[in-house]
C-alpha cells in the first residue's frame, strides 16, 4: 500500500512521522487547539537506523511510512533518545517487525525500557555512553546526553556527514505540520512562536540550567539542520532559534512590556486591571497584555511571563486566601522556575483583604522578583480615591520599564 507521507530531508535521511489533531491536551495538561506532530527520522545507508518512534495514536501512519523508506531493507538500529511514551510507544512493534532490530540507547533508557515495557532486551540492545559513536556507512552517529532536558535519559545524537543534530524534546513546538515540515516553508513568527514559547516554558521551563549546559556543550559542534521531535526542522536561521533558547533557559524576557493578569469574581477587580492598562498605554507602553486567569489557561499565562519583563497581579482574597486561579498561577511560576521579574501587585477586598499580602509572599519564594511599590487595594470597587494610586503605580511601572 502506498499511503505513505514522508520528506526527505537529505538524499539519505527522511522524515517519517506525522501529526496529530484529534488530541485536545498534550500530556493531558496543555491544550493544543493546532495538534502537535510526533517527528521521527530514518537514515538508509549500508545499515539503516530510525530515531526515534511516534506516538501510539499515528502507529499505523507511522509504519506505512517506515516501510516506504526502507523500500524492502530491514531496519538495523532503533535509536532511542527519548523514553516518553509520546516519542516511545512503538518500541515493541518495531523490536516484533524487524527480529535483527537493535535498540540504541544510554543505561538510563534500557531501565526505562525495562519500566515501560516486559520485552526479552538479551542480545537486542547497544548501551551507548557520552561521545559514543556508531558508524551507519557513509553516515556516523555520535551521542551528547542532555539529562533534564526534560527528562534523566535524554540524549541528542548528532549525524557527523550531514550536520544534523536529531535534538529529542529540545526545539520543539506544539502544532500540527502542514505538510510544510522545515521553517523556511512556514511564517514561524506569525504562525509557530507562541506555541513554541508554551512547548518550552511549560515543558522544559523549569530546567533551565540544564538546558544552558547542553548549548554550552553542544556550541562545539557544526550544526547545519535541526531535528526536534515536535514541530518543524531548523534547516535555516539556526541563530534565530538559539537565541530564543538562551533567553528561554536564562529566564530573560523577550520583550520590555508589561502584562497584566487578573482574577475577577463580579468585574470590579477587572475594572481596576483595565484603568491600569488604559493608564500605561496612555503613558506610551506598547504591546500591554491583559489576562483573565480564570479563562485562560494556565500555560499561556506561564509563556507569557517567560516573554514579558513586568507583569502585574491582580486579584481578590477568597476564603482568607489568594483567589483560587491566581493561586494556580502561582503555584506554577514557582515550579517552572519564573525568576527575574518586575512584579506589581493588585488586591482587592471588601472586608479584610490579605491577597496582596500572600501574593507577596509567594513572589518571595521564587528567584530575583523585584516587586514595586506601591501596591494598590480596591476595597469592593474602584472609588476616585484608588485613581491615585493606580496612576503612581503607572508611574512605577513606565519608570522601570525606561531604565
Amino acid at each position: 500500500m502506498n499511503l505513505y507521507c514522508t520528506r526527505n530531508i537529505t538524499d539519505a535521511i527522511s522524515w517519517v512521522g506525522g501529526s496529530d489533531r484529534r488530541l485536545a491536551l498534550f500530556e493531558n495538561l496543555f491544550p493544543i487547539p493546532r495538534g502537535v506532530s510526533y517527528n521521527s527520522y530514518l537514515i538508509v545507508d549500508e545499515k539503516t537506523a530510525l530515531l526515534d518512534t511516534v506516538d501510539s495514536s499515528i502507529t499505523r501512519q507511522f509504519l506505512e511510512n517506515v516501510y516506504h523508506v526502507l523500500a524492502g531493507r530491514p531496519l538495523d538500529y532503533l535509536i532511542v533518545n527519548h523514553m516518553e511514551p509520546d516519542h516511545c510507544a512503538n518500541i515493541e512493534e518495531l523490536m516484533l517487525r524487524f527480529p535483527q532490530m537493535k535498540v540504541v540507547g544510554n543505561a538510563k533508557t534500557i531501565n526505562f525500557i525495562n519500566q515501560f515495557y516486559d520485552l526479552d532486551l538479551e542480545g537486542r540492545t547497544v548501551v551507548v555512553k557520552e561521545g559514543d559513536t556508531l558508524s551507519l556507512g557513509a553516515h556516523t552517529l555520535q551521542f551528547f546526553f542532555a539529562p533534564m532536558v526534560h527528562w534523566p535519559e535524554v540524549m541528542v545524537t548528532y549525524e557527523q556527514k550531514e550536520k544534523i543534530l536529531f535534538s529529542a524534546d529540545a526545539f520543539g513546538s506544539f502544532g500540527a505540520l502542514n505538510g510544510n515540515v522545515f521553517n523556511d516553508e512556514i511564517d514561524f513568527d506569525r504562525d509557530w512562536l507562541s506555541d513554541a514559547r508554551r512547548y518550552y516554558t511549560n515543558i522544559v521551563g523549569k530546567y533551565g540550567p540544564q538546558v544552558q549546559a547542553a548549548l554550552k556543550k553542544l556550541s562545539a559542534l557544526e550544526i547545519q539542520t535541526i531535528c526536534p521531535l515536535h514541530g518543524p526542522i531548523w534547516r535555516s536561521n539556526l541563530g534565530y532559534l538559539l537565541e530564543k533558547y538562551s533567553k528561554w533557559s536564562t529566564y530573560e524576557p523577550e520583550d520590555k512590556t508589561v502584562a497584566i493578569f487578573y482574577a475577577s469574581m463580579y468585574g470590579d477587580t477587572e475594572n481596576a486591571a483595565n484603568i491600569l492598562a488604559c493608564m500605561l498605554a496612555e503613558a506610551g507602553v506598547k504591546n500591554i497584555a491583559v489576562y483573565d486567569v480564570s479563562n485562560t489557561h494556565v500555560s499561556t499565562l506561564i509563556a507569557e511571563t517567560f516573554r514579558c519583563s513586568h507583569i502585574v497581579l491582580a486579584a481578590p482574597t477568597y476564603n482568607m486566601g489568594i483567589y483560587p486561579t491566581m493561586q494556580n498561577f502561582l503555584h506554577d511560576m514557582k515550579a517552572l522556575n519564573v525568576q527575574n521579574r518586575t512584579v506589581a501587585i493588585l488586591e482587592n477586598g471588601s472586608w479584610a483583604p490579605v491577597g496582596g499580602k500572600l501574593m507577596r509572599e509567594a513572589l518571595g519564594e521564587m528567584k530575583n522578583m523585584e516587586i514595586l511599590a506601591p501596591s494598590v487595594t480596591v476595597k469592593s470597587a474602584v472609588k476616585s480615591e484608588n485613581l491615585e494610586t493606580l496612576a503612581a503605580l503607572k508611574d512605577a511601572l513606565v519608570e522601570s520599564l525606561n531604565k
